[in-house]
């Protein structure tokens, strides 16, 4: 998957700035996908200049005009063809699990350390996707978002960013674990 279709995806949500689009983009796609502000204004530009996008100037009172962005057309039919791409497979690329894989030669607090941080990164991710899920359920239960729902597609990324920290957390926490009997 290039950025171009999760900055697309991005803004089905509606229209945004480059400033919006960062900010809705850290917290609706950032749990499949993860951009710098300077990429997703890179990609905006050749999005438009594709006329995927169009951008308009937006006057403000005592702000600095910004440019806002929304899909076209031809930017929905992308998003259209691109689900019908085959999906490949995700690849796996953490440098923790290759110093975790080196520690018979390694340096075991540091690994102890970088361990605890990840668990305590997974679990602010994860409280903040589980703020999100209730904001988004609004009362109502899984069942009766899923059936009223205008739009399912942030909901369902939403689980897999719910499931992929639990997982982390559950990981991270029997690595600790597994490293303090090794430690006694």
């Amino acid at each position: 998957m290039a950025l171009r279709h999760a900055v697309l995806a991005a803004l089905l949500d509606g229209d945004a700035s480059g400033y919006e689009l960062a900010k809705r983009f850290d917290v609706s796609v950032a749990n499949f996908w993860s951009a710098t502000p300077q990429q997703l204004y890179r990609e905006l530009e050749q999005l438009e200049r594709a006329e995927l996008i169009q951008g308009r100037v937006v006057e403000q009172e005592r702000r600095p005009n910004k440019r806002v962005f929304s899909l076209t057309a031809a930017g929905r039919a992308e998003l259209h063809a691109f689900t019908t791409e085959q999906t490949r497979p995700p690849a796996m690329r953490d440098d923790l699990l290759v110093k975790l894989r080196a520690l018979d030669v390694g340096d075991r607090e540091a690994l102890c350390e970088a361990m605890s941080a990840r668990l305590e990164l997974s679990e602010a991710k994860l409280a903040r996707y589980d703020r999100l899920h209730e904001d988004l359920l609004d009362g109502r239960s899984e069942e009766e978002y899923a059936r009223e729902a205008e739009s399912i597609g942030v909901y369902l990324t939403l689980m897999g960013g719910r499931a992929y920290e639990q997982a982390n957390v559950s990981w991270a926490r029997a690595v600790l674990r597994v490293l303090e009997l090794r430690g006694s």
